[in-house]
Formats: structure tokens, C-alpha cells, sequence
């Protein structure tokens, strides 16, 4: 025996240990020896390249071993190996890690990654082994194979070993409770999960159980459309086709590597929880970025792999630390710039992406000032104006960040010819600069176009151009544009109308000489009587068409600033906006409906105190045509829905009487 004594425990390194929420999966013991066997095999590659190894360095692999007869789970590696002192040092001294000392040892060498920073790694093996083993022989020329063994306590032994092949083999008697461990679909599925990427071929049973190629960590020209979309389906199996990518790679002012992607939207999916996996020199960390990433980029998919986010800290100090933020930052000016050039260079793709993924990017403008800066200007709205916007084909695009600094290339294919039309999408800036000599400095909006398509009409019928703002963040977005625009001034289509709708001749009216009013205010009076609503503003305009058949006999307005203020209030209170009393009716003077009603009600005759059957149906359809107005802005309910039926079936029951005599 060469030496038997205890382990050295440094008091300035015992708290990490102590603290088991480092380690709060045991299963994680597997990821760590793992990664430490792929450091062991890194390490020999360094070593040999800097002239301080002359042997063969054969075939790197990581083996895995199950003895369901002994209990016992073991992961061997032919990497650099131990002497006795280095596992005095190393093992021996807990929390001194060996990677830092030896990435400083040959720091400039090699570009090969060492995954251990810690030292502690090796230690997670005692939450599921009752006894840990190590067997290892060095390739320093000479050297003498040991074997250390320890059960858990401070006590160990360290003994010359038979060993003949250069390596080390961690041998693991696993706790009774922990024997899931020796279960060949679970020591698959660990590897998958953590250690898929790792660039060295792990075998269990002498099969090879992991990928070893990690895509982000590839220069983007030796990947193709088929390689990004490979790793997506992948990632995410039976999951649509992404939007784009982003292939981010940078070493400074920290490094990171990653592909982020834009995915389709789908109603079943919670894009409030982050779905981008987090690693550290290819080793899987965690499910969970939302610390890392802007919130508005939550729905994004992807890798990011980073040596410079700390793992060791709450996530409370992960949100508030300096770096982190700054990936933060960087992420997001690399999506916006990848933006700004799919909009510059394929504006039919953007298009096409922006039905998804628009809702994210104005949440971003809104909450982020640098990320408003960048893409302010390609914020796009569906508009009504017959534009020659077109939708590409339904290949995503790839976009990748060149070796060269922040220069985009773009390699997808041009999309093809046989692309089929949609509905035209436009900026706020063409807007108005297409509509600067009808309505200058002015914009009308829907928030709904279903229940809002009698008011889109009647501006498409007048060549006003309607912008549709009628995604749940627009309330928000449009009081952020009138801060950004001071000078624009935004209408809701339901508002109320401009000029233009609107017959201007209204001076020229007929004045009545038996009543000394004209049609119109004779008609307002008419609804004002029949409605009995003193909240209830009654304007009496002609609609401006050539078809007045095909125009409303009525609508109903809601004022700009009380409707906001009303969902305004809604908003503070957790509720929903009621439709306000006094709100606009606007009749149309226009409609023949409305003439053969004024008509109607001059030939009406009051029969004693009560009214004429002629004037009941006057009022009736009073009733109606402000029901039928109402019923574009609102839905009824179960008991408006009651009444309005039985006032339609009124109304029906008189015209057949009168039409039966």
C-alpha cells in the first residue's frame, strides 16, 4: 500500500459541497464524470500537440459499464490518466480543480475546451455511492497505475494497480435506493439529456449512444438548410417548420455560441416559459433561459451555449449579474439586425414570418429601447390598399452570423415565382407618406374587422386606406405610436367619420313649410321620440356613396377619447369595458330606408291619445335600425338578445298586416 491517511477538505471550498441544492439532481453525477472523462481525453490531445507526448493517442472513447450482479456502474475514458500525486491533489484536496490549473498550463495551445471549472464534479458521484472507486494510469512515460478508493467518509486508500492501458475508470457501488442507475434505458436517456453534444463517442454495451456534433459550435458555412432543420426536428420532434434562425457565434466581449429559432405559433403553446437549452461547453445545463433571454424573445427555440453565464448562483443574482445582461442585449440587437435584413432582402418572407412572431417584436419595442431603435421602422400592418406585397414559399430562411464580425449572409434559395398574393402588409411611414395628399398626418385603424366591417367598408368605398391593429397588444402599441408620432393623429374606423364619407350639400336642404325643419333634423327628431334615450346623441348625416342601397341606414359612433378612457379603466380594474350610454348614432339620411321611414311617419295619424297601427311601425322600426347599428359594435345579451327578437318579430308582424290589406 502506498498511502493511507484522510481527505483534505479546504475550509474556503467546503460551502459548495455543504449546500446540496448545487446538486440537487442526482442524476446529475453522470453528466459530471462524463464531462470530466471527455477533459481527461482533451487534456491528452494537448498535451501531445505541445510536444509533451510523443505516444499514440489512438481513438478517443468513453466507455460505460453496467454489473447489475455487483451493483456497481463504471465510466472509463483513455484520456491523460493520474499519477499518485495528481490524485493526491486532485481527488484528495476537494474543489481544487485541475482544469484551472491546467487550462493555465498550456493556456494559448489548443482551442480544445475544458469543461471542469469547478473541481466539485468528481464529489456528486457520493449522492447515489455507497463506495467510489478510481483505477488510472498516466501517460507521463513510466508511471506507476494506481487505484484510489473512498466510502464516503474522509477516509480513503490509495494502492498500486495492475492497470496497463493509459486512462481512468470511475467504478461506482451504487445505495440500494439508487439502482435505477443500473438500467441501461436510463443511463441512455442521462446521455442523451446531458451529454448529447459532448465531442468524444460514448459507448454503453460497445454501442455509441451519443450525437457528438453540436451544430452551433460548426462555422455556419459547413452547415446547410437541411443541417439547421435536422437539429430543429430534433430538438423538437413533431413540431412545424421554424420561421428563421440565428447562428450566433462571438468570443468577445464574451463568448457565446448558439441557433436560436423563430418557431410557427401555435394555440397550445405557453410562450411565457422559455423553451431554449442551456449548455457549457456542449454539456446540457438546463431546460430554463428566462433569466438570460429578453422576455419578448421567450417564444424563440434553439442552443446557447455560453462559458461566461455563472451556474453556480440563484437565479435572482443570474438576472441581476452584469454579463448576463449583456448577452441579453446581444441577442436581441442580432435578431433585430437579422430583421432589418430579411425585411431589406426578402420582404415576402418577413411578411410571411411577421404573422407569427409580429406580436413578440412590438412587445419588444415597447420594453426595449435599443431593440425599438433598431426596428421601428419595419413594424408592418395589414392595410386595405391594394398593394403587390406577396407571401414567399414556405422554405424558411437561414440566417447566420459570419466569422468576419457582424456582417449577415443569407443562404437560403430565392423564393420562387408561383408565390401566391396575400392580404398586403405596409409601414406606418409608407402609410402616410402614400396618404400625405388626401389625409395628411392622419391614420384610421381597425381593432376588429368582423365587427367593424360595415366602417372599413364605407373608407374602402372613399379610397381612405384602414390599417388593421387588431392583435391583443395593439391597445397598448397604439398609445405607444401617438407618443412616437405627436404630430399623427390615429381614428378608429368606429370612432367617427371623416369628411370625406359625408355628403357636404347639407345647407341645401329643403326647408318643410308646414314644420319649418328640414328632412334631417324632421328624421332626428323621429328617433329621438322613438328611442326615448337622453345619453344617446343622434346625428343625422348622408353617407357619400354611389350606391346608397349599399350603405347602412345607420351606425353607431364611439368617441376617440371616452372609449379610452373607459378601457382604460376596465383595464385597472381587472374588468371588461361596458358599451357606454352616450354614445353617437349616426343616421344616414341617405339609405331609402330611412326616406321611406321619414315618408312613412308624415302620413301617420294619431288616433285620439293613442297612436295609428302606421305609427306604431314607425317606432318599431326605429328600434331596428338602432338595433341593427348596435349590434356592429356589440353582442347582445341573453336578455338584449330576447328583446331584440321580439322587436324584429313586431316589426315583421305590422309590415305583413299593412302589406295584407
Amino acid at each position: 500500500m502506498l498511502e493511507q491517511g484522510t481527505i483534505s477538505i479546504h475550509t474556503e471550498n467546503i460551502f459548495p459541497i455543504i449546500k446540496k441544492s448545487l446538486y440537487s439532481d442526482h442524476q446529475i453525477f453522470l453528466r459530471e464524470l462524463v464531462s470530466n472523462a471527455v477533459d481527461a481525453i482533451q487534456k491528452l490531445k494537448m498535451v501531445s500537440r505541445a510536444g509533451d507526448y510523443a505516444g499514440d493517442i489512438g481513438e478517443p472513447e468513453i466507455e460505460i459499464a453496467i454489473d447489475k450482479d455487483k451493483k456497481t456502474l463504471s465510466i472509463s475514458d483513455n484520456g491523460i490518466g493520474m499519477t499518485a500525486d495528481e490524485v493526491k491533489k486532485y481527488i484528495n484536496q476537494v474543489a481544487f480543480s485541475s482544469a484551472e490549473e491546467f487550462i493555465h498550463k498550456y493556456e494559448g495551445k489548443s482551442d480544445q475546451p475544458i469543461i471542469g471549472h469547478f473541481g466539485l464534479g468528481f464529489y456528486s458521484s457520493f449522492m447515489v455511492a455507497q463506495k467510489v472507486e478510481i483505477d488510472t494510469l498516466s501517460y507521463q512515460e513510466g508511471a506507476q497505475a494506481v487505484h484510489w478508493s473512498c466510502d464516503g467518509s474522509p477516509a480513503f486508500t490509495l494502492e498500486e494497480s495492475s492497470r496497463t492501458t493509459r486512462g481512468t475508470t470511475i467504478i461506482l457501488s451504487l445505495q440500494g435506493e439508487e439502482e435505477e442507475f443500473l438500467e441501461l434505458a436510463r443511463i441512455k436517456n442521462l446521455v442523451k439529456t446531458y451529454c448529447d453534444f459532448l465531442p468524444v463517442p460514448i459507448k454503453l454495451d460497445g454501442e455509441v449512444i451519443n450525437k457528438q456534433k453540436a451544430p452551433w459550435r460548426e462555422s455556419p458555412s459547413n452547415l446547410t438548410q437541411e443541417d439547421y432543420l435536422e437539429f430543429y426536428r430534433y430538438l423538437y420532434p413533431f413540431q412545424e417548420e421554424p420561421l428563421l434562425w440565428v447562428h450566433l457565434n462571438t468570443d468577445y466581449p464574451f463568448i457565446i455560441n448558439g441557433i436560436l429559432y423563430f418557431p410557427k405559433m401555435r394555440p397550445d403553446v405557453d410562450v411565457t416559459k422559455g423553451q431554449i437549452k442551456l449548455f457549457c461547453n456542449q454539456v446540457f445545463v438546463s431546460d430554463n433561459c428566462e433569466e438570460i433571454i429578453p422576455q419578448f424573445l421567450m417564444p424563440m427555440r434553439g442552443v446557447i451555449d455560453s462559458t461566461d453565464i455563472p451556474l453556480n448562483v440563484s437565479r435572482s443574482a443570474l438576472q441581476g449579474d452584469r454579463t448576463v445582461r449583456r448577452i441579453g442585449d446581444y441577442i436581441a440587437k442580432k435578431v433585430g439586425d437579422r430583421l432589418k435584413e430579411l425585411f431589406r432582402d426578402n420582404r415576402e418572407q418577413y411578411i410571411s414570418a411577421w404573422k407569427d412572431l409580429g406580436t413578440f417584436v412590438k412587445f419588444g419595442v415597447l420594453n426595449d429601447e435599443k431593440f425599438k431603435k433598431q426596428i421601428e421602422d419595419i413594424i408592418v400592418f395589414r392595410t386595405t390598399a391594394k398593394l403587390t406585397e406577396k407571401v414567399a414559399a414556405e422554405t424558411p430562411v437561414v440566417e447566420v452570423q459570419s466569422s468576419d464580425g457582424d456582417a449577415w449572409q443569407d443562404v437560403t434559395p430565392s423564393p420562387s415565382s408561383d408565390s401566391t398574393p396575400s392580404a398586403p402588409y405596409t409601414t406606418l411611414k409608407e402609410y402616410l407618406e402614400r396618404n400625405k395628399e388626401r389625409n395628411e398626418n392622419r391614420v384610421f385603424y381597425s381593432t376588429d374587422e368582423t365587427t367593424q366591417a360595415t366602417y372599413i367598408e364605407l373608407h374602402k368605398n372613399q379610397g381612405l386606406e384602414v390599417l388593421f391593429m387588431d392583435s391583443f397588444i395593439d391597445t397598448h402599441f397604439i398609445n405607444f405610436l401617438e407618443r412616437e408620432y405627436q404630430d399623427v393623429k390615429f381614428t378608429r374606423v368606429d370612432s367617427d367619420l371623416d369628411n370625406t364619407l359625408l355628403e357636404q350639400d347639407k345647407d341645401k336642404e329643403i326647408v318643410d313649410p308646414k314644420t319649418n325643419k328640414t328632412r334631417s333634423e324632421t328624421i332626428k327628431e323621429l328617433f329621438e321620440k322613438s328611442l326615448n334615450k337622453p345619453k344617446l346623441n343622434i346625428r343625422t348625416e348622408a353617407l357619400k356613396s354611389d350606391d346608397p342601397q349599399g350603405t347602412p341606414p345607420a351606425i353607431v359612433l364611439l368617441p376617440e377619447i371616452l372609449r379610452r378612457l373607459r378601457e382604460m379603466n376596465a383595464m385597472m380594474q381587472q374588468g371588461t369595458a361596458e358599451f357606454p350610454e352616450d354614445h353617437i348614432l349616426l343616421v344616414n339620411t341617405a339609405h331609402p330606408l330611412i326616406q321611406n321611414l321619414a315618408n312613412l311617419n308624415q302620413g301617420s295619424i294619431i288616433q285620439g291619445d293613442g297612436e295609428s297601427s302606421t305609427n306604431q311601425l314607425v317606432n318599431l322600426i326605429c328600434q331596428h335600425v338602432y338595433d341593427l347599428a348596435l349590434m356592429s359594435q356589440k353582442g347582445f345579451d341573453a336578455e338584449g338578445m330576447k328583446s331584440f327578437v321580439e322587436r324584429s318579430n313586431d316589426v315583421l308582424t305590422k309590415l305583413t298586416e299593412q302589406a295584407s290589406k
